[in-house]
Protein backbone atom coordinates (compact mmCIF):
# COMPACT_ATOMS: atom_id res chain seq x y z
CA UNK A 1 0.00 0.00 0.00
CA UNK A 2 1.53 3.37 -1.05
CA UNK A 3 1.60 6.45 1.15
CA UNK A 4 -1.11 8.20 -0.84
CA UNK A 5 -3.53 5.33 -0.26
CA UNK A 6 -2.72 5.30 3.46
CA UNK A 7 -3.37 8.99 3.66
CA UNK A 8 -6.78 8.61 2.05
CA UNK A 9 -7.76 5.79 4.43
CA UNK A 10 -6.56 7.64 7.51
CA UNK A 11 -8.35 10.83 6.53
CA UNK A 12 -11.55 8.86 5.91
CA UNK A 13 -11.51 7.73 9.55
CA UNK A 14 -11.57 11.26 10.96
CA UNK A 15 -15.20 12.14 10.07
CA UNK A 16 -16.34 8.80 11.54
CA UNK A 17 -14.59 9.55 14.83
CA UNK A 18 -16.00 13.07 14.88
CA UNK A 19 -19.47 11.69 14.20
CA UNK A 20 -19.08 9.21 17.07
CA UNK A 21 -18.05 11.97 19.47
CA UNK A 22 -20.96 14.12 18.32
CA UNK A 23 -23.43 11.28 18.94
CA UNK A 24 -21.99 10.67 22.40
CA UNK A 25 -22.22 14.36 23.26
CA UNK A 26 -25.80 14.51 22.00
CA UNK A 27 -26.74 11.47 24.05
CA UNK A 28 -25.14 12.99 27.16
CA UNK A 29 -26.95 16.29 26.61
CA UNK A 30 -30.24 14.43 26.15
CA UNK A 31 -29.80 12.50 29.40
CA UNK A 32 -28.87 15.63 31.32
CA UNK A 33 -31.84 17.44 29.84
CA UNK A 34 -34.17 14.64 30.91
CA UNK A 35 -32.68 14.76 34.40
CA UNK A 36 -33.33 18.51 34.67
CA UNK A 37 -36.88 18.04 33.40
CA UNK A 38 -37.51 15.23 35.92
CA UNK A 39 -36.35 17.39 38.82
CA UNK A 40 -38.24 20.49 37.70
CA UNK A 41 -41.53 18.62 37.30
CA UNK A 42 -41.08 17.16 40.80
CA UNK A 43 -40.42 20.59 42.32
CA UNK A 44 -43.45 21.98 40.49
CA UNK A 45 -45.53 19.11 41.89
CA UNK A 46 -44.88 20.25 45.45
CA UNK A 47 -44.72 24.00 44.92
CA UNK A 48 -47.38 24.63 42.30
CA UNK A 49 -49.43 21.58 41.34
CA UNK A 50 -51.75 21.88 44.33
CA UNK A 51 -52.70 25.44 43.37
CA UNK A 52 -53.21 24.39 39.75
CA UNK A 53 -55.52 21.59 40.89
CA UNK A 54 -57.62 24.03 42.93
CA UNK A 55 -57.92 26.43 39.98
CA UNK A 56 -58.84 23.55 37.66
CA UNK A 57 -61.52 22.41 40.08
CA UNK A 58 -62.97 25.90 40.30
CA UNK A 59 -63.01 26.41 36.52
CA UNK A 60 -64.61 23.00 35.99
CA UNK A 61 -67.25 23.75 38.63
CA UNK A 62 -68.13 27.03 36.89
CA UNK A 63 -68.26 25.44 33.44
CA UNK A 64 -70.28 22.78 31.68
CA UNK A 65 -68.54 19.99 33.54
CA UNK A 66 -69.91 21.06 36.91
CA UNK A 67 -71.84 17.82 37.26
CA UNK A 68 -68.55 15.88 37.04
CA UNK A 69 -67.13 18.04 39.83
CA UNK A 70 -70.17 17.33 41.99
CA UNK A 71 -69.68 13.61 41.45
CA UNK A 72 -65.94 13.89 42.19
CA UNK A 73 -66.49 15.90 45.37
CA UNK A 74 -69.10 13.37 46.50
CA UNK A 75 -66.63 10.56 45.94
CA UNK A 76 -63.91 12.64 47.63
CA UNK A 77 -66.00 12.94 50.77
CA UNK A 78 -66.50 9.19 50.88
CA UNK A 79 -62.78 8.67 50.27
CA UNK A 80 -61.62 11.24 52.85
CA UNK A 81 -60.11 8.66 55.20
CA UNK A 82 -57.92 6.90 52.62
CA UNK A 83 -54.79 9.02 53.34
CA UNK A 84 -55.02 7.83 56.96
CA UNK A 85 -55.67 4.21 56.00
CA UNK A 86 -52.56 3.30 54.03
CA UNK A 87 -53.25 5.45 50.99
CA UNK A 88 -53.60 4.15 47.45
CA UNK A 89 -50.21 3.13 46.06
CA UNK A 90 -49.53 2.46 42.39
CA UNK A 91 -46.61 0.22 41.43
CA UNK A 92 -46.88 1.63 37.90
CA UNK A 93 -46.35 5.22 39.06
CA UNK A 94 -43.53 4.25 41.43
CA UNK A 95 -41.71 2.63 38.50
CA UNK A 96 -42.03 5.50 36.03
CA UNK A 97 -38.84 6.03 34.00
CA UNK A 98 -38.84 9.70 34.98
CA UNK A 99 -37.87 8.77 38.53
CA UNK A 100 -34.67 7.15 37.27
CA UNK A 101 -33.74 10.44 35.60
CA UNK A 102 -34.62 12.19 38.87
CA UNK A 103 -32.28 9.82 40.72
CA UNK A 104 -29.42 10.32 38.26
CA UNK A 105 -29.57 14.12 38.44
CA UNK A 106 -27.94 14.21 41.90
CA UNK A 107 -27.35 11.13 41.95
CA UNK A 108 -29.20 9.37 44.81
CA UNK A 109 -28.23 6.02 46.31
CA UNK A 110 -29.97 3.85 48.91
CA UNK A 111 -27.50 2.03 51.20
CA UNK A 112 -28.53 -1.08 53.14
CA UNK A 113 -26.54 -1.95 56.27
CA UNK A 114 -28.62 -4.76 57.78
CA UNK A 115 -31.37 -7.23 56.94
CA UNK A 116 -34.92 -6.35 57.96
CA UNK A 117 -37.45 -9.08 58.72
CA UNK A 118 -40.46 -8.66 56.41
CA UNK A 119 -42.76 -10.16 59.06
CA UNK A 120 -42.31 -7.04 61.22
CA UNK A 121 -43.59 -3.48 60.92
CA UNK A 122 -41.07 -0.64 61.07
CA UNK A 123 -40.88 3.05 61.77
CA UNK A 124 -38.01 4.62 59.82
CA UNK A 125 -36.71 7.87 61.29
CA UNK A 126 -35.37 9.96 58.40
CA UNK A 127 -32.64 12.55 59.06
CA UNK A 128 -32.06 15.32 58.19
CA UNK A 129 -35.30 16.78 56.84
CA UNK A 130 -33.57 18.91 54.22
CA UNK A 131 -35.49 21.58 52.34
CA UNK A 132 -37.75 19.22 50.37
CA UNK A 133 -36.83 15.73 51.70
CA UNK A 134 -35.42 14.85 48.28
CA UNK A 135 -33.75 11.64 49.44
CA UNK A 136 -36.84 10.41 51.27
CA UNK A 137 -38.99 10.83 48.18
CA UNK A 138 -36.57 9.20 45.76
CA UNK A 139 -35.85 6.23 48.02
CA UNK A 140 -39.25 5.53 49.56
CA UNK A 141 -41.78 6.92 47.06
CA UNK A 142 -40.22 5.48 43.91
CA UNK A 143 -38.39 2.32 42.95
CA UNK A 144 -35.58 4.25 41.26
CA UNK A 145 -33.04 3.29 43.94
CA UNK A 146 -34.31 -0.27 44.31
CA UNK A 147 -36.06 -0.28 47.69
CA UNK A 148 -38.10 -3.41 46.94
CA UNK A 149 -35.00 -5.21 45.69
CA UNK A 150 -32.95 -4.30 48.78
CA UNK A 151 -35.78 -4.89 51.26
CA UNK A 152 -38.08 -7.54 49.75
CA UNK A 153 -41.45 -7.87 51.38
CA UNK A 154 -41.46 -4.35 52.85
CA UNK A 155 -43.87 -1.64 51.73
CA UNK A 156 -42.69 1.94 52.48
CA UNK A 157 -45.03 4.89 53.13
CA UNK A 158 -43.63 8.40 53.51
CA UNK A 159 -45.63 10.43 56.04
CA UNK A 160 -46.61 13.89 54.80
CA UNK A 161 -48.42 16.80 56.46
CA UNK A 162 -52.21 16.23 56.48
CA UNK A 163 -52.94 19.60 54.86
CA UNK A 164 -51.70 18.34 51.49
CA UNK A 165 -54.36 15.63 51.43
CA UNK A 166 -57.13 18.19 51.55
CA UNK A 167 -56.33 19.45 48.04
CA UNK A 168 -58.57 17.75 45.43
CA UNK A 169 -56.81 15.83 42.62
CA UNK A 170 -53.41 16.60 44.13
CA UNK A 171 -54.01 14.24 47.05
CA UNK A 172 -54.92 11.44 44.64
CA UNK A 173 -51.70 11.95 42.69
CA UNK A 174 -49.33 11.98 45.66
CA UNK A 175 -50.93 8.90 47.20
CA UNK A 176 -49.95 6.87 44.12
CA UNK A 177 -46.29 7.13 45.20
CA UNK A 178 -47.02 5.87 48.70
CA UNK A 179 -47.41 9.19 50.50
CA UNK A 180 -49.85 9.12 53.42
CA UNK A 181 -50.97 11.55 56.10
CA UNK A 182 -48.57 12.11 59.00
CA UNK A 183 -51.23 12.29 61.71
CA UNK A 184 -51.12 9.73 64.51
CA UNK A 185 -54.06 7.69 63.22
CA UNK A 186 -52.33 7.20 59.87
CA UNK A 187 -49.05 6.00 61.37
CA UNK A 188 -50.92 3.79 63.85
CA UNK A 189 -52.83 2.16 61.01
CA UNK A 190 -49.58 1.16 59.30
CA UNK A 191 -47.72 0.04 62.40
CA UNK A 192 -50.60 -2.10 63.65
CA UNK A 193 -51.16 -3.99 60.39
CA UNK A 194 -51.14 -7.76 61.03
CA UNK A 195 -48.61 -9.80 59.10
CA UNK A 196 -45.98 -7.05 59.10
CA UNK A 197 -44.21 -5.70 56.05
CA UNK A 198 -45.30 -2.09 56.58
CA UNK A 199 -42.80 0.77 56.86
CA UNK A 200 -43.81 4.23 58.04
CA UNK A 201 -41.12 6.75 57.08
CA UNK A 202 -41.07 9.93 59.17
CA UNK A 203 -38.84 12.99 58.79
CA UNK A 204 -38.38 13.30 62.55
CA UNK A 205 -37.12 16.89 62.60
CA UNK A 206 -40.35 18.16 61.06
CA UNK A 207 -40.89 21.36 59.07
CA UNK A 208 -38.83 23.53 61.42
CA UNK A 209 -35.72 21.46 60.73
CA UNK A 210 -36.02 22.52 57.09
CA UNK A 211 -35.07 26.04 58.20
CA UNK A 212 -31.64 24.68 59.18
CA UNK A 213 -31.09 22.88 55.88
CA UNK A 214 -28.13 24.47 54.13
CA UNK A 215 -24.80 23.16 52.79
CA UNK A 216 -22.53 21.90 55.55
CA UNK A 217 -25.25 21.89 58.22
CA UNK A 218 -25.43 18.87 60.56
CA UNK A 219 -28.11 20.17 62.92
CA UNK A 220 -30.94 17.80 63.87
CA UNK A 221 -34.09 18.58 65.86
CA UNK A 222 -34.47 15.40 67.88
CA UNK A 223 -33.95 15.94 71.63
CA UNK A 224 -37.61 16.84 72.20
CA UNK A 225 -39.03 14.80 69.32
CA UNK A 226 -40.34 11.78 71.21
CA UNK A 227 -43.81 11.23 69.80
CA UNK A 228 -42.53 8.76 67.20
CA UNK A 229 -40.81 6.73 69.93
CA UNK A 230 -44.03 6.53 71.94
CA UNK A 231 -45.90 5.44 68.82
CA UNK A 232 -43.38 2.65 68.19
CA UNK A 233 -43.80 1.44 71.78
CA UNK A 234 -47.59 1.47 71.56
CA UNK A 235 -47.54 -0.81 68.50
CA UNK A 236 -44.34 -2.77 69.04
CA UNK A 237 -42.86 -1.50 65.77
CA UNK A 238 -39.09 -1.66 65.40
CA UNK A 239 -37.32 1.68 65.03
CA UNK A 240 -34.81 2.14 62.21
CA UNK A 241 -32.54 5.21 62.06
CA UNK A 242 -31.89 6.54 58.56
CA UNK A 243 -29.32 9.21 57.73
CA UNK A 244 -29.27 10.84 54.32
CA UNK A 245 -25.78 12.16 53.61
CA UNK A 246 -25.88 15.12 51.23
CA UNK A 247 -29.53 15.98 51.92
CA UNK A 248 -28.62 19.50 53.04
CA UNK A 249 -26.23 20.12 50.14
CA UNK A 250 -28.75 20.45 47.30
CA UNK A 251 -30.22 23.87 48.19
CA UNK A 252 -28.95 27.13 49.63
CA UNK A 253 -31.10 29.38 51.82
CA UNK A 254 -31.39 33.10 52.36
CA UNK A 255 -29.50 33.85 55.60
CA UNK A 256 -31.85 33.13 58.52
CA UNK A 257 -29.78 32.63 61.68
CA UNK A 258 -31.71 32.10 64.93
CA UNK A 259 -32.89 35.46 66.26
CA UNK A 260 -32.93 37.17 62.85
CA UNK A 261 -36.14 38.80 61.65
CA UNK A 262 -36.36 36.25 58.82
CA UNK A 263 -36.24 33.31 61.23
CA UNK A 264 -38.74 34.95 63.61
CA UNK A 265 -41.24 35.39 60.77
CA UNK A 266 -40.70 31.81 59.54
CA UNK A 267 -41.20 30.33 63.01
CA UNK A 268 -44.24 32.53 63.70
CA UNK A 269 -45.98 31.50 60.47
CA UNK A 270 -45.30 27.78 60.76
CA UNK A 271 -48.11 26.96 63.28
CA UNK A 272 -50.67 28.71 61.05
CA UNK A 273 -49.49 27.41 57.67
CA UNK A 274 -48.48 23.97 59.02
CA UNK A 275 -45.46 24.07 56.72
CA UNK A 276 -42.11 25.83 57.02
CA UNK A 277 -41.20 28.53 54.52
CA UNK A 278 -37.49 28.15 53.78
CA UNK A 279 -36.36 30.82 51.33
CA UNK A 280 -34.27 28.52 49.21
CA UNK A 281 -32.60 28.52 45.83
CA UNK A 282 -30.31 26.30 43.81
CA UNK A 283 -28.42 26.67 40.57
CA UNK A 284 -28.46 30.15 39.10
CA UNK A 285 -30.64 31.46 41.91
CA UNK A 286 -33.49 29.24 40.69
CA UNK A 287 -35.34 26.48 42.59
CA UNK A 288 -33.25 23.94 40.65
CA UNK A 289 -31.17 21.95 43.15
CA UNK A 290 -27.41 21.67 42.95
CA UNK A 291 -26.05 18.42 41.57
CA UNK A 292 -24.80 16.96 44.84
CA UNK A 293 -24.81 13.21 45.59
CA UNK A 294 -27.28 11.97 48.22
CA UNK A 295 -26.45 8.72 49.99
CA UNK A 296 -29.33 7.50 52.17
CA UNK A 297 -28.05 4.96 54.71
CA UNK A 298 -30.60 2.68 56.39
CA UNK A 299 -29.41 1.42 59.78
CA UNK A 300 -30.17 -1.74 61.69
CA UNK A 301 -33.53 -2.19 63.42
CA UNK A 302 -33.97 -1.45 67.11
CA UNK A 303 -36.36 -4.11 68.50
CA UNK A 304 -39.30 -2.63 70.43
CA UNK A 305 -41.48 -4.50 72.89
CA UNK A 306 -45.15 -3.60 72.49
CA UNK A 307 -46.29 -1.43 75.41
CA UNK A 308 -49.85 -0.12 74.91
CA UNK A 309 -49.44 2.58 77.57
CA UNK A 310 -45.73 3.41 77.83
CA UNK A 311 -44.54 5.51 80.74
CA UNK A 312 -42.47 8.64 80.25
CA UNK A 313 -39.42 6.78 81.56
CA UNK A 314 -39.87 4.04 78.95
CA UNK A 315 -40.19 6.61 76.17
CA UNK A 316 -37.10 8.45 77.36
CA UNK A 317 -35.10 5.24 77.60
CA UNK A 318 -35.95 4.11 74.06
CA UNK A 319 -35.42 7.63 72.74
CA UNK A 320 -31.90 7.64 74.21
CA UNK A 321 -31.15 4.30 72.51
CA UNK A 322 -32.44 5.63 69.20
CA UNK A 323 -30.31 8.78 69.39
CA UNK A 324 -27.27 6.67 70.24
CA UNK A 325 -27.86 4.35 67.26
CA UNK A 326 -28.44 7.30 64.93
CA UNK A 327 -25.23 8.97 66.07
CA UNK A 328 -23.35 5.70 65.66
CA UNK A 329 -24.74 5.26 62.14
CA UNK A 330 -23.56 8.75 61.21
CA UNK A 331 -20.09 8.31 62.71
CA UNK A 332 -19.54 4.95 61.00
CA UNK A 333 -20.30 6.27 57.52
CA UNK A 334 -19.34 9.97 57.54
CA UNK A 335 -15.75 9.49 56.30
CA UNK A 336 -17.00 7.49 53.31
CA UNK A 337 -19.20 10.39 52.24
CA UNK A 338 -16.73 13.23 52.65
CA UNK A 339 -17.47 14.55 56.14
CA UNK A 340 -14.32 15.44 58.13
CA UNK A 341 -13.49 13.42 61.24
CA UNK A 342 -13.87 16.47 63.48
CA UNK A 343 -17.47 17.13 62.37
CA UNK A 344 -20.27 15.66 64.49
CA UNK A 345 -24.05 15.85 64.65
CA UNK A 346 -25.50 18.90 66.41
CA UNK A 347 -28.54 17.64 68.30
CA UNK A 348 -31.09 20.22 69.42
Amino acid sequence: MDWATKGVLQSSRVPCAATLYTMEDSSSLLHRGLQVFAVLQWIFSFLGLGQVCLVALLLAALGRTWILMVLYLTWLYRDRDTPRAGGRRSAWVRNWAIWRHFRDYFPITLVKTAELDASQNYLFGFHPHGVLVVGAFANFCTEATGFSRLFPGLCPHLLMLPCWFRVPFFRDYIMTSGLVSSDKASAAHLLSRPGGGQVAVLAVGGPLEALEAKPGALSLRIRNQKGFVKLALEHGASLVPVFSFGENEVFQQFPNPPGSWVRRVQVALQPFLRVALPLFHGRGGLPLPFRAPIRTVVGAAIPVQRTPRPSRAQVDELHAVYVERLTQLFEEHKARYGIPADRHLELT
